[in-house]
């Protein structure tokens, strides 16, 4: 990662609009050196928050286009620095041309994410905004981009805030019991330590169950097909997607690979993984089929096992037990067993008759599906984005206030606590950047576009 003399020193640019041709292209500089690159090319003063409408002038004063340019005075500005926007047609050559006379004139390429990480900086936003932007950028469906929207805005950071705040009260209290130990009151065996503590622990599992919601919205859920041949997996695919996705014949072991399909079910984006039927491999491209659908039963958020309504005989596939599944009667067309949930004398869990062939259950089993997730309108909790590395953060800080409370429970120790609260409170700040180390930011904003 660049050091910081390096981000105050430098002016960068980058395009900030998508590659190829389109109706306008956006080039964007920031640094102190922005005013004067802008105005290079211009060959006219620039007015903070004015559209001029001027030509762009390359290093052998030739027009190359015209077009917009704006002016924005730091602070007050996306990255809290001066920065220049220059608004020219769209097409990949003028894009170039434009970027190739701002690099002439003094500024540098800008890294991935280059923009949002000096924004975050310069206190213009936190690490979980600079994510949520990001994640607004790459939304997968609209209900996760409202999501994302709102992480932008600042409501994951306010709840983390929000807890942040209450450990530092508690914090000083507990710092207040030691500092005074002569005291007539034992302020940490008075009780209020310990609502407190509770009070923290049950706020750490709520904002747990929020972010992992956020996140699997964010990133979208994983659900693995699996079964027996030709109990109906593939054509269950296409069923789902609305589209001839997977090859679909009698023959057993027609499909060897895994065929993946995202489809959005009630505005939640899914990766659908139809995998080789689990028997005993006939030869050794079978083999490999089964053995990576195997695999993909460990990367699942719930897995889908497919089971022929009409046979008499039905072998289940053993599925880890961590897992959670949904029991598939397929072919209910042909059995006459009624559409939509039931209970199965085969698995303690969910099940649901559907016809892959007329569509019949289906929107049952899609019903189904969002509520094993916990994402019901009803029932969804999160009203914001977030990321994997947010749940682990939110996950390890719930079990280090568990153990603090272990350990104070049963030595009543008021120094050993400040300590464990101490440590909590770093890594509940990881999360919005109070407390990040440079390596997790770079990491970070190394996955943002060039031109944020």
């Amino acid at each position: 990662m660049t050091d910081s003399h390096a981000l105050d020193s430098d002016t960068i640019v980058a395009i900030a609009t998508p590659s190829g041709r389109g109706g306008i292209c956006v080039i964007r500089l920031s640094g102190p050196a922005a005013k004067s690159i802008g105005e290079h090319i211009t060959h006219r003063p620039l007015i903070p928050r004015t559209p001029v409408f001027t030509r762009f002038i390359d290093q052998n004063n030739i027009a190359i286009d015209e077009g917009i340019a704006l002016y924005f005075v730091g602070p007050a500005s996306f990255t809290g620095e001066d920065v220049i926007e220059l608004h020219g047609h769209g097409g990949v050559v003028i894009s170039d041309m434009l970027l190739e006379i701002c690099l002439n004139a003094g500024a540098r390429l800008a890294r991935p994410g280059e923009f949002s990480e000096r924004a975050f900086l310069n206190n213009k936003m936190d690490l979980t905004q600079a994510e949520g932007l990001a994640d607004l950028i790459d939304a997968p469906t609209r209900r996760a981009a409202r999501q994302a929207s709102a992480t932008l805005r600042g409501a994951f950071s306010a709840a983390v805030t929000d807890i942040a705040a209450q450990l530092i009260q508690l914090r000083v209290y507990i710092e207040a019991a030691i500092d005074f130990p002569e005291e007539e009151i034992d302020f940490l065996a008075e009780g209020k330590v310990a609502e407190s503590l509770s009070a923290l622990q049950n706020a750490l599992r709520r904002l747990l169950v929020s972010a992992r919601q956020g996140a699997l919205m964010n990133r979208g859920a994983q659900i693995v097909i699996t079964g027996v041949p030709n109990v109906g997996k593939s054509s269950l695919l296409n069923c789902l997607a609305k589209d001839n996705i997977a090859i679909v014949t009698n023959i057993p072991g027609t499909t060897r690979d895994v065929i993946r399909q995202t489809i959005t079910v009630q505005g939640i984006a899914i990766e659908f993984s139809d995998t080789a039927g689990i028997r005993d491999a006939r030869d050794e491209i079978e083999k490999e089929g089964i053995h990576r659908a195997h695999n993909e039963l460990h990367r699942a958020d719930i897995i889908i096992e497919v089971i022929d309504d009409t046979a008499t005989n039905t072998t289940k596939v053993l599925t880890p037990s961590e897992t959670p599944s949904i029991c598939v009667h397929n072919k209910i067309d042909l059995s006459g067993r009624p559409a939509g949930t039931f209970d199965s004398e085969l698995t303690q869990g969910n099940a649901v008759g559907v016809s892959a062939t007329t569509g019949e259950g289906i929107a049952a089993l899609e019903q189904l599906i969002v509520e094993c997730l916990g994402l019901t309108d009803t029932g969804i909790t999160s009203a914001f984005s977030a990321r994997e590395r947010h749940v682990v953060a939110l996950q390890q800080t719930t079990e280090l206030l568990e153990q603090a409370i272990t350990q104070f429970n049963a030595t009543g120790e008021g120094e050993l606590l400040a300590e464990d609260l101490r440590v909590i409170h770093e890594r509940l700040g990881s999360i919005t950047g109070t407390f990040g180390a440079d390596d997790l930011l770079g990491e970070i904003f190394a996955s943002f576009c060039i031109g944020k």
